[in-house]
């Protein structure tokens, strides 16, 4: 296939140029004429499945003949047979004995990282070896560092190191896949410098970013028939200026810095670089433009001289479209445009991003129009249906059950998918309502129980919601473990429960946890885990949950469901494998595109450099070849979102260098072109604002429904009244249409829950009083409030406030307490203090329940009313809040069974709050005869069918909410607007 020659041999090809398109038409013509079996006795090693495949689909397309040997660089084995290596260690099994090391060096340092950040840190540390591993860099090389000028975390470091890289090499495991990768590659190495091989080996696609991959390619290209084909070689950069920076270390955040170190390696220059064929980049001038705003910072200079010789700026920027929107929605809607359009043109388009959040958005935006792009990368395992399910299953053990992870959890569609799952979602319903209308924050099997009793009138049907509720409260509760086990034991606990909740009551299967690809997937993972788990030693639930999450989060799943075969979203690796004609550069901002090094907690950037490990520009400027080689397409959009969900964005540094090399190249036409390319992109920018525009609907009324009277309510209980004059709208939604909203799923510590419970304990403690006068003390409350709290409040934090909340009002209550009780004896408390009004002459009643009625020695009533926040003032119990008015008036009249008619001596509200203080109903100013006679009137409005029930009547402060303001679509108008009354049938 080629000519012997002394030098190595290395072809490159153009950014743009449809890498694997071209290196298979320059296969083809170098050996046409040669006999049909030369291309079988190619081997042909690539870097990416992706690249293997479509290599494979381009000769499969014809003309008929032999495919060559594809490998990839991953997978050498089978290269030379003389050549074995034993399979490398599993990374998983390495990661736990990490683990376990790791674990110990946080309980010593704390101050090292956070507990949460384990597996992160495991991580790091693992990689560092694979990296240590593939470059060839010893231990010693790391212990030999000189930390004179260093902190002490970084001595710190290096001695963990070492003890790590001990720790693993007397644990008799086998070496890595990075050792073993360079083992293989040594291997082969040596046996072709004894037996070179007659037929050729190509390495193609890969830029020698990894020292064994490195090394593999200076093997290959000194081969008598070896040869390496670069992806986006870019013959217009002057490769002298990559040398090192004014800081000693090498350019390697930019795009041809592998291809410089490459060449330096084999002794060659640019100019012995051959182009493997003659396939033309989509647009050469825009390839010059690109290479001269990549040029390294020290040498931005060039821009002046070499800009001038940049005299094609149309031909250079057709087809390129600068895309600025104003946020991460529009830009993804633009795009969704754009693909719509493309698809239905037949343009091959595809979407290049690290940003998977802008994937996920953008395949959202195409679903309207029934597109499913092909997706390189899937949907992270974590994010199933599979993974999701076991997440909710593993934070069983270690975090309390609370009403939200175990409704979570019921209503998980995996959860019960055997037999009677509809049975089980319409039970799930059922305990959902009753957990809102009581709340249950923290379930229990005795409160699950509790929930469906009474649920439905049918004895058999109850029976198997009971049953539903006690397979429940097995499976779901008792699961919290503060310990250490096993991970043996945790893994089958797991797996365990998982099915047992997914087969549901009746079925011996797993219901459908498993199924389809992401539980295929979801089982494998776990499999792999229970395979290593005797390697990871005894830790937490908590322990457990991060490692079954991170090593979820992993996995990927590729459910291919029809996608369509022209719209692809690619990630920026794939760049090198592009054959589209549209191709679109998503998420163009700084810290999305290129990405920031990863933190690394062992090395810093100058001791990496010295002991001969990559910096953290390697990705840099990986990404940077990536996008110098996607933007070299056909047709090619360049997008970023002006803002991001929260703050201002940048622009990537390579979107930045090209428009300001634009921009100075005034006279060359470049402050045009750029022009140009934003308006191309402003364009759809409007469509996406047309698209969005939604028509006009005008606000909606200020209610004021007027029901049939029929309809209208015929009983309100005494706290109704407040409303009735305030808010009637709520009376409506209430009382006719019977509506009642619905408790948080997530209880609270409320205001609700705080007033019952605070009633709860100053009722018992008066109780007790009255049975024993000694019980009358602020310690005695104390006791009291601290039971009832416990019992009743089951957040610590909460408990702890309201508790010293009491204590803070024990000794006014307790002094208060004297004095009610010199005046008069408590006779009655909430469940005593019932009664009812009736006015048959309207058809109307009245109820009421009080907190406490007291009776003095004469016969006189006291009523009293407990408020934990501030109580009503005179006069807006006056106009408003007439609850102690109106209860003083039905005592007097008899409506109370318990007390009978009886003559009201004071009412007043107690105040509990953090400034207590009694406040007296306004009797005097409001006898009980004038109190009931308005509230008749009242009444009597409220049953015409002229008056109607209006919304936020007179609220106290336009800040206040009503439950039902959602329902009468307050918002659209506003309190000084006129209501709309409207007449119902």
């Amino acid at each position: 296939m080629f000519e012997p020659g002394i030098k190595p041999r290395v072809f490159g090809l153009a950014p743009g140029v449809d890498f694997p398109k071209a290196l298979v038409a320059g296969l083809r013509e170098r050996l046409d004429g040669s006999p049909p079996d030369a291309m079988a006795r190619v081997d042909l090693i690539v870097n990416t499945a992706r690249m293997q495949r479509r290599i494979t689909d381009l000769f499969s397309e014809g003309p008929p003949g032999f495919l060559p040997r594809l490998r990839l660089l991953t997978m050498l084995d089978g290269l030379v047979p003389e050549v074995f290596m034993p399979q490398a260690a599993s990374p998983l099994r390495c990661r736990l004995e990490l683990v376990k090391l790791v674990s110990k060096l946080l309980e010593a340092d704390e101050t090292l990282a956070p507990r949460t950040s384990l597996y992160d840190l495991t991580d790091s540390l693992a990689a560092l070896f694979d990296e240590m591993h593939g470059e060839g860099v010893s231990p010693e090389a790391i212990s030999a560092l000189d930390l004179s000028d260093h902190s002490d975390h970084w001595s710190r470091a290096q001695k963990f190191i070492g003890i790590a890289r001990e720790f693993l090499r007397l644990s008799d495991m086998p070496p890595d896949a990075e050792s073993r990768q360079r083992a293989m590659v040594q291997a082969l190495a040596a046996h072709w410098h004894r037996h070179p091989p007659a037929h050729p080996v190509i390495v193609a696609g890969s830029t020698g970013s990894r020292g064994a991959t490195l090394m593999l390619m200076e093997t290959v290209a000194y081969l008598p028939q070896g040869a390496l084909i670069l992806p986006g070689f870019d013959h217009d950069t002057p490769f002298g200026t990559l040398s090192d920076g004014s800081d000693g270390l090498p350019p390697e955040d930019h795009p041809q810095f592998r291809f410089q170190k490459l060449m330096l390696s084999l002794g060659i220059g640019p100019d012995d670089v051959a182009p493997w064929h003659d396939t033309p980049p989509p647009s050469p001038a825009r390839n010059r433009l690109v290479s001269l705003s990549l040029r390294p910072a020290p040498v931005t200079d060039a821009w002046r001289i070499e800009g001038r010789r940049l005299t094609d700026m149309e031909a250079a920027t057709e087809g390129v479209t600068l895309l600025e929107a104003p946020t991460p929605r529009a830009e993804a809607l633009a795009i969704a445009l754009r693909l719509r359009k493309a698809a239905e043109d037949g343009q091959r388009a595809a979407v290049i991003t690290p940003d998977r959040m802008l994937t996920r958005q953008i395949t959202a935006a195409l679903d309207q129009w029934g597109i499913l792009p092909d997706d390189s990368a899937g949907t992270p395992l974590q994010l199933s249906p599979p993974g999701r399910f076991l997440r909710h299953v593993a934070a069983l053990f270690h975090r309390r059950l609370d009403a939200e992870a175990l409704l979570s959890l019921l209503k998980h569609p995996l959860t019960h998918s055997g037999k009677e799952r509809g049975a089980h979602v319409l039970n799930t319903q059922r305990l959902e309502l009753e957990m809102r209308k009581h709340g249950l924050p923290y379930p229990d099997p005795e409160g699950i129980r509790r929930m469906v009793a009474g649920v439905s009138k049918d004895a058999e049907r109850q029976r198997e919601i009971e049953d539903w509720a006690d397979w429940v409260g097995e499976q779901c509760c008792g699961r919290l473990d503060i310990g250490d086990r096993p991970l043996e034991r945790w893994v089958n606990d797991h797996r365990t429960l998982a099915e047992c909740l997914a087969q549901g009551r009746f079925d011996s299967g797993t219901g459908g946890l498993w199924e389809k690809q992401a539980g295929r997937e979801a089982l494998r993972t776990l499999d792999h885990l229970a395979e290593h788990a005797p390697f990871g030693g005894a830790m937490s639930a908590q322990d457990y949950a991060d490692l079954i999450g991170a090593l979820l989060a992993e996995g990927e799943v590729r459910d291919r469901d029809a996608p369509h075969p022209d719209i692809m979203i690619w990630g920026t690796l794939e760049a090198r494998v592009q054959g589209a004609d549209l191709v679109i550069l998503a998420g163009l901002n700084d810290g999305t595109w290129p990405e920031p090094p990863a933190p690394d907690p062992w090395l810093n950037r100058t001791m990496r450099h010295k002991a001969g490990l990559l910096l953290p520009e390697r990705r840099i400027g990986l990404s940077a070849h990536d996008y110098q080689q996607a933007i070299g397409a056909r047709e090619v959009w360049l997008s970023r979102s002006i803002r991001s969900d929260d703050a201002q964005t940048i622009a990537s540094r390579w979107v930045n260098r090209l428009c300001n090399l634009l921009g100075g190249l005034e006279e060359q036409g470049g402050k045009e072109a750029l022009t140009r390319m934003i308006h191309r992109g402003n364009i759809w920018l409007q469509h996406v604002a047309t698209f969005e525009t939604a028509p006009y609907i005008p606000p909606a009324p200020r209610p004021s429904p007027k029901p049939p009277v029929a309809a209208r309510p015929r009983q309100l209980s005494v706290t109704d009244i407040k409303h009735l004059i305030r808010d009637p709208y709520a009376i409506y939604a209430k009382r006719v249409l019977r509506l009642r909203k619905l408790g948080s799923l997530v209880q609270t510590p409320d205001a609700l829950l705080r007033g019952r419970v605070a009633h709860e304990v100053v009722e018992e403690f008066v109780k007790e009083s009255l049975a024993d006068p000694s019980r009358l003390s602020p310690e005695v409350l104390a006791s009291m409030a601290e039971e009832i709290l416990r019992t009743n409040v089951p957040w610590p934090a909460a408990r702890t406030l309201w508790q010293a909340r009491l204590l803070r009002i024990a000794d006014a209550f307790v002094a208060g307490e004297t004095e009610r009780q010199s005046r008069a004896t408590p006779v009655a408390f909430e469940e005593q203090a019932r009664g009812k009004l009736n006015w048959p002459e309207i058809g109307f009643s009245l109820t009421v329940q009080a907190d406490r009625i007291d009776r003095t020695n004469d016969g006189k009533i006291i009523l009293y009313d407990y408020k934990t926040g501030t109580p009503p003032s005179e006069k807006e119990q006056a106009t408003f809040d007439k609850q102690l008015l109106i209860e003083a008036a039905m005592i007097e009249q008899g409506a109370f069974p318990a007390i009978g008619p009886a003559e009201v001596l004071d009412a007043v509200f107690i105040g509990l709050g953090l400034q207590p203080k009694d406040v007296k109903a306004p009797l005097a100013d409001e006898p009980p005869h004038e109190v009931l006679q308005k509230l008749r009137e009242l009444i009597e409005a409220y049953l015409d069918p002229q008056q109607g029930f209006t919304s936020r009547r007179m609220m106290q402060k336009v800040r206040f909410d009503g439950d039902y303001d959602l329902l009468a679509r307050f918002g659209e108008w506003e309190e000084t607007d006129s209501a709309v009354p409207e007449v119902l049938e």
